[in-house]
């Protein structure tokens, strides 16, 4: 873990700070006692049947050679959206859009879309299609979370759109894995969406 100290005691630091700061994850990390690594994530997945995800699938397929995805609006609306609508129609879970979020100075700013149903999921939308400095505002915001939520295991998704990467907090082990795995859509709708929803209920706890 760095012993360098990169953040300063007296300044203000909001989620969209840590996309920007031009700090490796590690030594961003290792500020609030945390340790990084990659590796092959086992997600939950439910096994229920999710109906209506190849008519998603296939709308998607069939709008996309019509829309220019070169902006987060688009990718927002065309792709991001109708999963997470599909999810919330499916599992009645409670979706949070922009959801404030204050623990110290250090840590507080919009949650881009928080999921709650028996466990919580953390998603945001990578700035600049930069899913690496994106998975580092998600690991802070997850480490936030760590500080108000009475769980050990914390989950969430980092995605521009038509790829998503996930990762998981160990608040007992003090460590954020990143998934080796990328999921891709509309290619990996079926299995992204069984992760969402595994996360969601609990599956395998």
């Amino acid at each position: 873990m760095s012993k360098r100290k990169i953040l300063q005691e007296d300044r203000d630091y909001t989620f969209r700070s840590y996309f920007e700061l031009p700090y490796g994850i590690d030594e961003i990390l290792a500020e609030f006692d945390y340790t990084f690594t990659t590796a092959r994530l086992s997600l939950p997945k439910t096994t229920s049947s999710l109906d209506q995800l190849s008519e998603l699938k296939q709308r998607i397929e069939d709008i996309l050679p019509f829309v220019r995805l070169s902006s987060e609006a688009a990718r927002r609306e065309m792709l991001v959206s109708p999963v997470l609508i599909e999810i919330v129609r499916y599992c009645h879970c409670q979706l949070r859009i922009e959801y404030p979020l204050v623990v110290s100075n250090w840590l507080k700013g919009n949650l881009d879309y928080l999921l709650r149903l028996q466990n919580n999921l953390l998603i945001i939308e990578a700035k600049h299609d930069d899913l690496s400095r994106g998975f580092t505002q998600l690991a802070v915001e997850l480490i936030a979370l760590a500080q108000v939520e009475e769980r050990d295991v914390f989950y969430g998704a980092v995605t521009i759109g038509d790829i998503w990467r996930f990762g998981r907090l160990d608040r007992n082990q003090q460590v954020i894995v990143q998934d080796i795995n990328l999921f891709q859509v509309p290619d990996d709708l079926d299995d992204l969406a069984r992760v969402i929803v595994g996360i969601l209920e609990g599956v395998g706890e």
